[in-house]
């Protein structure tokens, strides 16, 4: 069930969300020195957003790999480390490539386990960045998390702060099975509170962010904190917003969600991904399947435009901002009153 956030008394520091899962792998290097990462410009150049910054000086070229240009090999080659003992973990230069190991991922790692009777297992975690509203263009900007639900045999993170991304890191790095964990490039220079003495956070286990009484709103990765930006605005008006950030999405803590939604008999569901297909609309579907009747008005969807992502001025039409999140609260809150 979900976690309400409060004030540690445990030590705690500074940390971005960035150095959060550079701290989780360096942890889990120390635990399994076995270990390897592997990836493009990981190594000396400390990776493309510089999140393993530092591990290739502190455990080396046998631990810390450069892989070539080609996600297929890198991801197949983790993915034999894996079945042989060897934990991987494998980032992905931008999420939109891992279409290049699509075969890899899906019916092999995701599928190892259950072919061979459970003799199998699977310690991999693949790392994707998310490089959405940053104007690189429609090949480097996309949400593809929906995709990925739709695979039995894969865990799915996605942390929206420090404390999650190191939290849910050394849950993926323990964790015997495929770990899809997707890290918007937005959230690494973020800022927040690490407790590092707690427990490493559950899969499974959603956050509610900011508790309310009116209306629920699911929101995802850089959305959690659009979603938190408009509850506020909306409480100078009255209006009381309950954010909830499912932290995972396969498995997704629908229980948090439909007892919120329970409470609120509203919902609105907010991703950067597109609208058509995307994880707001299977959280609609499962809410209305277990609580229709608490519903007073229909789901809100506040999602990225079904278009390629653009560059330039257009980007800023594409994705959805606090003002939607704002208007969406409204809409649902007037079809019932």
């Amino acid at each position: 069930m979900a976690t309400t956030e409060s004030e540690t008394t445990a030590t705690t520091i500074e940390l971005t969300m960035g150095e959060g899962i550079n701290r989780a792998l360096a942890e889990a290097l120390e635990r399994e020195p076995e270990m390897m990462l592997l990836g493009q410009d990981i190594g000396a150049y400390g990776g493309t957003f510089g999140v393993t910054r530092g591990l290739y000086d502190r455990y080396g070229h046998d631990t810390v790999r450069d892989a070539p240009l080609c996600e297929s090999a890198t991801v197949g080659f983790a993915i034999g480390l894996a079945v042989s003992g060897v934990r991987s973990v494998v980032e992905l230069e931008f999420f939109d490539f891992i279409g290049v190991a699509m075969d890899q991922v899906f019916n092999q790692a995701a599928k190892l386990h259950y072919f061979t009777g459970g003799r199998l297992q699977v310690p991999l975690v693949i790392r994707v960045p998310i490089v959405a509203r940053m104007g690189m263009g429609p090949q480097h900007s996309q949400s593809l998390e929906s995709w990925f639900m739709h695979i039995p045999g894969l865990k799915i993170a996605m942390p929206a702060d420090a404390a999650d991304g190191y939290g849910l890191m050394r849950t993926a790095l323990l964790d015997t099975n495929p770990v899809l964990f997707i890290e918007n490039v937005r959230l690494y220079g973020r800022r927040g509170t690490v407790d590092l003495s707690a427990d490493p956070i559950p899969f499974g286990q959603a956050r509610i962010v900011r508790e309310g009484s009116d209306v629920t709103v699911v929101a995802l990765s850089a959305l959690v904190h659009e979603a938190v930006a408009a509850a506020e605005e909306l409480a100078g008006r009255g209006i009381s917003v309950e954010v909830v950030d499912p932290r995972t999405l396969n498995p997704l803590d629908l229980d948090s969600i439909v007892a919120s939604v329970k409470k609120t008999q509203h919902l609105v569901v907010a991703h950067d991904a597109h609208k058509r297909c995307g994880v707001g609309a299977e959280i609609a579907a499962l809410v209305v399947e277990q609580a229709f009747d608490y519903l007073d008005a229909p789901v809100e969807r506040v999602c990225g435009l079904d278009v390629p992502v653009p560059s330039g001025p257009l980007l800023t039409e594409v994705y959805p901002t606090a003002g939607d999140i704002v208007a969406a609260v409204e809409r649902s809150l007037a079809r019932s009153a």
